[in-house]
């Protein structure tokens, strides 16, 4: 954690400016951390952006105690978007690399999470449960049933991810009812490692810390990885349905809204 006290907001971004520092996060994540890129990234301004950031809620947690510029205040995001927006928009972000269908004819109330990330230091502490916080009430307040994102490991090399890949196709399918798959360009099967050659301990600490806590919270990944070369990651869907939660794990999506 950093050496001082963090004074933690977490709030929706209310302005260009507060978009504009949710960008700066994910320029410093995604492009100097990670190595990835895109059309519209702004190298100049440090700004990872794309055309679909306007028709997006983008939840900010703020680090208030940091010392300079606004725009770097910002330590962690997620960007947000129910099924009522992404009609507006014409089409979820993840439906390019994912067969969203059965999702979409479900006819529960959906909501696509994307461009989550927190700033090194502040990951493993109580940064992402302020964050997590916010989006239970968020949750809560729209009244979303599923929740359903793309998370990432870092690097192309599938053959190098074998057997985290094979250990979430083999024991976190998700049910066949709301199972996305890769779209048939793009797939790439995870079903890499026969289920008794799975170093399961091991496979699983090779699994991105975002992935493993959505598991615990009953998640499921779809079927199909998605080799995505523009961001230097190898992709799955993650799928959380809350019916299908624990009472537990359930209360921290319902005990909450945002003010």
């Amino acid at each position: 954690m950093t050496a001082h006290t963090p004074d933690f907001e977490v709030r929706l971004a209310k302005s260009d400016d507060d978009l504009r520092a949710a960008q700066r996060l994910r320029y410093r994540v995604f492009v100097e951390e990670l190595g990835g890129g895109g059309a519209m990234v702004d190298h100049d301004a440090r700004l990872e952006q794309d055309k679909f950031d306007p028709f997006y809620d983008h939840m900010i947690l703020i680090d208030r105690a940091l010392e300079g510029d606004a725009l770097d205040k910002v330590v962690g995001v997620y960007r947000l978007l129910r099924h009522d927006m992404a009609a507006k928009m014409g089409q979820f972000y993840s439906e390019d690399e994912y067969d969203l269908s059965k999702l979409k004819a479900s006819g529960r109330r959906l909501m696509e999470l994307g461009r989550s990330c927190l700033l090194p230091e502040y990951r493993g502490g109580t940064a992402m449960f302020h964050l997590w916080s916010a989006l239970a009430a968020y949750v809560a307040e729209h009244d979303v049933e599923i929740l359903f994102g793309v998370a990432s490991f870092h690097g192309t090399d599938v053959g190098a991810l074998e057997q985290p890949l094979s250990l979430l196709h083999t024991r976190h399918l998700a049910p066949e009812d709301i199972r996305t798959r890769t779209q048939p360009q793009h797939f790439q099967s995870m079903d890499l490692v026969a289920e008794d050659q799975i170093d399961r301990r091991a496979a699983m600490l090779e699994v991105p810390a975002l992935i493993k806590a959505y598991l615990r919270l009953g998640g499921f990944v779809g079927e199909g990885a998605f080799v995505d070369h523009a961001f230097n990651t190898t992709d799955v869907c993650l799928i959380l349905d809350t019916a299908r939660m624990n009472e537990k794990n359930r209360a921290l999506y319902t005990k909450a809204r945002l003010a």
